[in-house]
C-alpha cells in the first residue's frame, strides 16, 4: 500500500465461523489506516454477477478475504455433490473476476484440506494439490475449491493479480454451525453431548472413531489469515495447520468433549455410518518458515472455550 492510502478489507462470508474469528481478532488488533467490512449472505448473493459487482462498487475494497461458500459436513457433501460444485464455482468465479475488474490489490481465498488427492503420501504439503483426484465423498466441493488455486495462478500469469489462498485443516470454534446432521465433526459432537446430557440419552458418535484429524481453533486461524492478508506475498497456497504431532482421532476428540461437558452417560459408536478419509495429515513446514514461533491454542483449551460459547449462546447458535 502506498503511504496514506487506506486498506479496505472486505470479508465475504463474514458472518460464519472464520469470519467471526477474524472480526474478533481485528477488534483486538485494529491498525490505523485499515477498514474492515464483514459481509453476510444477506448483503449480496455472490452467485449473481450483478449483485457481486454491486457490493464491490459499494465498498471499493483494496483487499478481499474470500470465505463465502456453500459448505457442509461429510453427509451433506455426499448427498449434494453437484450443488456443491456448481454453486461454489459460480461464487468463486464472480468474486475473482470482479476483484480483477475493480483492481483489488490482493485476494486471499480459503480452501480446505479435502482438495488434496485421496490416494497420497503423508504428510501432505502445498505442492501436492493437483496430484490426483480428491476423495469421492465430497468431489464436487473439493474440485470447486481446487479450481481457486488454478484461477489464482492464471489471473496472476495473465493480469499480474495478487490472488492467493490458504488451506486450513479442520476448523472449530465459536459461531460454527452446530447442526448434528450437516455440521463439522467437533461442533456436531458438542451439540450431541449437550442433547444427550439434557435428555438423559446415550451419546452416539457416527463411525468408528478411528479417523485422525488436525484441528485448528478459529481464532488461531483468524490471526494467521490476517497475517496472510497483510504480509504473505506468494501466489501458491499456504497450509494453516497445527503441527503433525497434534493430530487426534475422532474417538479422542469425543472423549475430550465428554470430559469437558462432564457427561456421565453411555457413549456408543454407530459403525454403520461412513468414516470418510482415514487421515489427511498436513505439513505446516512452510508456515513455520514464516512464523516459527506461532503458538496454537491447545485443543483442550479450544474445546473448553467452544463449549462455553455454545452453552451460553445455545438459543441463537446455528444448529
Amino acid at each position: 500500500m502506498s503511504e496514506g492510502e487506506e486498506m479496505v478489507v472486505m470479508v465475504t462470508g463474514g458472518s460464519g465461523l472464520v469470519g467471526n474469528g477474524i472480526r474478533i481478532m481485528v477488534e483486538k488488533d485494529q491498525r490505523p489506516g485499515e477498514k474492515w467490512i464483514f459481509l453476510s449472505s444477506k448483503d449480496a448473493n455472490l452467485m449473481s454477477m450483478d449483485e457481486t459487482k454491486a457490493i464491490f462498487e459499494k465498498h471499493r475494497p483494496t483487499h478481499v478475504i474470500h470465505l463465502a461458500a456453500m459448505v457442509g459436513g461429510l453427509f451433506r457433501n455426499m448427498k449434494y455433490n453437484c450443488d456443491f460444485w456448481r454453486n461454489n464455482m459460480q461464487i468463486n468465479t464472480n468474486v475473482l473476476e470482479v476483484s480483477h475488474q475493480m483492481g483489488v490489490k490482493k485476494v486471499v481465498s480459503c480452501l480446505s484440506t479435502c482438495i488434496f488427492p485421496d490416494k497420497t503420501t503423508y504428510p501432505i504439503d502445498e505442492t501436492m494439490v493437483h496430484n490426483g483426484p480428491p476423495h469421492s465423498s465430497n468431489y464436487g466441493y473439493s474440485m470447486a475449491k481446487r479450481m481457486i488455486d488454478v484461477m489464482n495462478r492464471v489471473y496472476h500469469e495473465q493480469y499480474g493479480c495478487q490472488f492467493t489462498s490458504v488451506i486450513p485443516t479442520n476448523i472449530y470454534g465459536p459461531y460454527d454451525n452446530y447442526n448434528v446432521e450437516d455440521g463439522h465433526v467437533l461442533t456436531g459432537l458438542i451439540h450431541k453431548v449437550y442433547l444427550a446430557k439434557k435428555n438423559g440419552t446415550p451419546f452416539t458418535v457416527w463411525g468408528t472413531g478411528k479417523p485422525r484429524r488436525q484441528f485448528i481453533y478459529s481464532l488461531d486461524l483468524a490471526r494467521l489469515m490476517i497475517w496472510v492478508t497483510r504480509e504473505y506475498k506468494e501466489i501458491s497456497p499456504i497450509i494453516l495447520s497445527v503441527d503433525e504431532e497434534d493430530e487426534v482421532s475422532i474417538k479422542e476428540l469425543a472423549e475430550m468433549v465428554v470430559e469437558e461437558m462432564d457427561f456421565k452417560g453411555e457413549v456408543t459408536y454407530d459403525t454403520s455410518k461412513a468414516d470418510g478419509q482415514f487421515k489427511k495429515t498436513a505439513c505446516n513446514a512452510k508456515l513455520r518458515t514464516y512464523l516459527p514461533d506461532f503458538k496454537f491454542t491447545p485443543i483442550r483449551q479450544g474445546i473448553k472455550e467452544t463449549v462455553e460459547w455454545f452453552t451460553t449462546n445455545y438459543e441463537t447458535a446455528r444448529k
